[in-house]
């Protein structure tokens, strides 16, 4: 089994989707033609995801180390990137079936009615594969790396469902769906709290800065793709140690600002590729669910995040936050993280973030530091355990993309830095049976708390 997901898995995730959404397809009813356009069209947005993602690693990456370099920053976490921390979490034993048996609790919760997605977000099942991989290795128990795993997916389609009602108002073209994706879900709470907080503080509440507003305000300052150049330019200039080095390397910089705004116009477009691909397919589910089940009113489907990253609020924090993450990450003491690699999984944090702040720039900004702040730390406290199952992977794959350089931990912003992983992680491996019990529990409860809202919901 491990071998048939670990070759799965190899193909990456634009070539595994379209054969999963083509064959959903077919078996939900949907004619091979139009399945097959629908799961090519989700490969592509992956291809077009990859490439603009790899756009900003390629253009930062160079520029950041110069920076470390020059200022001689010294920390001991190498960042890996999501798709090597994929790469880890898919090829464990606890990856190899982590699939099947989130499917499988999937099922079980629907019948039980205590949760209301069903989710085909299969390629981001690696996050649970990664909690589960890092809790097997610290504890040296499968048993518990499941446990871990499985506890993790629960949550999160409880917060899939929590979520759901918000998500879709908030953004268009979304009804139906849901994100059980547990590093957006683990951000919810502090969404919820924070915002709740600001509110609370005299004139925060009317303060009303969106990313149209902006652009109403600001004009072209406001724009995206604007604030992009501007970031890349000034990152340029501080890769120049004199006035005379920046005049040198003006080509260099304009370039890396270019390059900066490019990301930000090019997400957007690329985010439609995956609406248009996912939306028959989440339709057809829906209808099939609808007819085979009893009681199917208010199902959702549960998708990627990637369906709404292109969103103008998410840009614009995302872009804001990159420079400050880093000087978080060299001023704030015991973080041992440089996130570099990672920096494209920061639109990740705010899918369910902006459906509670309703576009915010500043709240969000709030919401989004505090979170990266708290995050430095989650990775660096999990990575001694992560670089256990990253090397005894690379022992097995001689995968390159997995190799950790000698005398560094690996760690990824993606999961690693999200609460939930934490949480998961310190009850486990600290708390063991305790723990587990308080987990249980807490998870058990949730289902229960949960289960009663849905059947309130059925009865009106």
């Amino acid at each position: 089994m491990e071998a048939v997901f670990s070759y799965i898995i190899g193909l990456g995730a634009a070539v595994m989707m379209p054969i999963i959404f083509t064959i959903l397809g077919v078996c939900i009813g949907i004619r091979l033609g139009d399945a097959l356009k629908a799961g090519l069209k989700v490969g592509v947005g992956f291809i077009g995801l990859s490439i603009v993602t790899q756009l900003l690693t390629s253009a930062l990456g160079p520029a950041l180390e110069k920076v470390v370099e020059i200022y001689n920053l010294q920390l001991h976490v190498f960042d890996m990137g999501w798709p090597s921390a994929a790469a880890v979490a898919y090829n464990t034993a606890v990856g190899a079936f982590i699939i099947p048996v989130c499917l499988g609790v999937n099922l079980l919760m629907l019948l039980l009615r205590a949760t209301r997605t069903v989710n085909i977000d299969l390629w981001n099942y690696w996050h649970f594969a990664f909690i589960g991989a890092v809790i097997y290795f610290a504890m040296d128990s499968l048993a518990w790396g499941f446990f871990g795993a499985i506890i993790c997916y629960i949550i999160t389609l409880i917060l899939a469902d929590i979520t759901a009602k918000k998500f879709q108002a908030y953004y268009k073209d979304m009804e139906g769906i849901s994100i059980p994706q547990p590093f957006c879900a683990g951000f919810v709470p502090f969404a919820w709290g924070i915002n709740k907080l600001l509110d609370k503080i005299p004139g925060i509440e009317k303060l009303e800065i969106d990313a149209e507003g902006m652009k109403k305000k600001f004009g072209l300052l406001g724009e995206p793709l604007f604030l992009g150049v501007i970031v890349g330019v000034i990152i340029g200039c501080l890769t120049c140690q004199s006035g005379k080095e920046i005049v040198d390397q003006i080509p260099y910089i304009l370039t890396l600002g270019i390059k900066m705004g490019a990301v930000m116009e090019l997400i957007p477009r690329v985010t439609v590729l995956f609406i248009e691909g996912l939306k028959p397919i989440s339709d057809a589910t829906r209808s099939l669910i609808a007819r085979k089940f009893k009681s199917a009113d208010g199902l959702n489907i549960g998708m990627s995040p990637a369906l709404v990253i292109g969103h103008p609020t998410t840009l614009v924090v995302s872009l804001l936050l990159i420079p400050v993450t880093l000087v978080l990450a060299v001023v704030l003491p015991g973080n041992q993280f440089l996130p570099l690699a990672s920096l494209a999984g920061m639109f990740y944090v705010f899918p369910l973030v902006l459906p509670y702040t309703k576009g915010n720039v500043f709240k969000t900004f709030i919401i989004g530091l505090v979170v990266m702040t708290i995050g430095l730390y989650f990775v660096t406290t999990l990575a001694p355990h992560f670089t256990l199952a990253a090397k005894d992977v690379y022992e097995r794959t001689q995968d390159a993309a997995v190799n950790i350089p000698g005398g560094f931990d690996g760690g990824a912003l993606d999961f690693a830095s999200s609460p939930l992983a934490w949480l998961i992680f310190q009850a486990t491996h600290y708390l063991k049976y305790i723990g587990a019990a308080i987990l249980v529990v807490g998870t058990c409860g949730l289902m229960w708390w949960n289960r009663v809202q849905i059947i309130r919901g059925s009865a009106k």
